[in-house]
């Protein structure tokens, strides 16, 4: 994952699929596949259920919609990769604004909208232009949308990669995630309850120590923690919050006065922001099943995903596109090859005894933090 100063901020990537498919895809399975990006990067990221989730959902939505509406609205002649893929940045950026406004910065975020949409135009400017080129070289696009229409433009030469060195082909499907102690479901439940009780808890204090054991349950789950990038995040949270002082003022450095209201405000925010996201990646795991039509495809986008991600080094610098182009045709052809032969998934991990302790532990601990919190609660701190 790469750093982000803001919780929500994103540099675009992920818009890729969905930037290649608007000429490829129907309007239900474009839809299909916006779904399945939202989802499947909640559960990569283990932020299924935080509020980082809610700005994902609400960013890919607006910048999914628009992107298809100009395609399809002004054609390609009108409107090329590079302008749709800008415009989906700026609009998915000012969505998420307003969700920062009303849940996070409050009016700080108008120090924090200049630079954020300026370098989300830039981030969907080259996202775009690489699209562009990636279309053009692109023997698998060629097979999934035809010739491309005659435009002007002379398709750019494929240079053909090496092949892998190993001599191995992509490797047949499977499911190499990584083992867990804990079922998935046991681990959802658990945190859902937990998650209700540390938003019902109004003690900042309490709130912070449940934060805490979030991170702690994080690891004991075996997900990764990064504690600077948390750190960092929560304190652009809480300086956005100063930004608009309000209370007792602590002290003045020239024209900005440091006030206690605005601090609380900002440590009661960040600390909830980040203890959700912890809590979501301990109870959150990419092998959790869905049921459905839909469950079925947000598996099978694992799987993929697992695949490619296992042949990255094919990817090579000097041969960037042409190394993920070769990867998407052989993975198209295996998958065409293996349609006869579904792939076995590996058992959910059995319920154990010391598993169920844990779970009971932590769910049994956050409560006991919250009812302490509302004993011992004064003054609510200020939304």
């Amino acid at each position: 994952m790469i750093p982000k100063p803001v919780p929500f901020m994103r540099i675009g990537l992920a818009n890729m699929p969905l930037i290649v498919a608007l000429d490829i895809l129907s309007v239900k399975r474009f839809a299909l596949l916006v779904f399945i990006k939202i989802l499947g990067q909640g559960l990569i990221t283990g932020s299924l259920f935080s509020p980082v989730f809610v700005f994902s959902l609400a960013g890919t939505l607006a910048s999914g919609t628009a992107m298809y509406l100009l395609r399809r609205g002004l054609g390609a002649r009108r409107v090329g990769l590079i302008g749709i893929s800008t415009a989906g940045a700026f609009l998915s950026n000012g969505v998420q604004l307003a969700l920062a406004r009303a849940f996070i910065f409050g009016e700080g975020v108008k120090f924090i909208a200049p630079p954020l949409l300026g370098a989300g135009v830039l981030t969907g400017m080259a996202l775009g232009l690489f699209c562009e080129i990636f279309i053009a070289r692109s023997a698998w696009y060629r097979t999934r949308r035809g010739p491309l229409p005659d435009d002007g433009i002379n398709p750019l030469p494929r240079p053909v990669p090496p092949p892998d060195p190993s001599g191995r082909a992509m490797p047949l499907p499977g499911n190499s995630r990584e083992k867990k102690a804990l079922p998935d479901r046991d681990l959802l439940a658990a945190g859902l309850m937990m998650m209700a009780a540390f938003l019902f808890n109004p003690s900042t204090l309490t709130r912070a120590v449940q934060f805490l054991f979030f991170g702690l349950y994080a690891r004991l789950t075996g997900k990764k923690v990064f504690p600077l990038t948390t750190l960092c995040v929560m304190a652009v949270i809480i300086s956005g919050n100063l930004l608009v002082p309000y209370g007792r003022v602590l002290a003045e450095f020239g024209p900005f006065r440091l006030t206690q209201g605005s601090f609380l405000s900002g440590l009661h925010k960040a600390v909830t922001l980040e203890g959700l996201i912890l809590l979501s990646k301990a109870a959150v795991g990419s092998n959790l099943r869905f049921p459905g039509a839909f469950g079925f495809f947000i598996g099978e986008s694992f799987r993929l995903f697992e695949r490619l991600t296992e042949q990255r080094g094919r990817v090579t610098r000097k041969y960037f596109i042409e190394g993920i182009d070769t990867l998407m045709v052989e993975l198209s052809a295996g998958e065409e090859s293996a349609a006869a032969n579904p792939p076995k998934t590996a058992p959910e991990p059995k319920r154990t005894v010391w598993g169920v302790l844990l779970l009971a532990g932590g769910v049994l601990f956050t409560l006991a933090l919250t009812l302490i919190g509302l004993a011992g609660s004064g003054a609510p701190v200020r939304p």
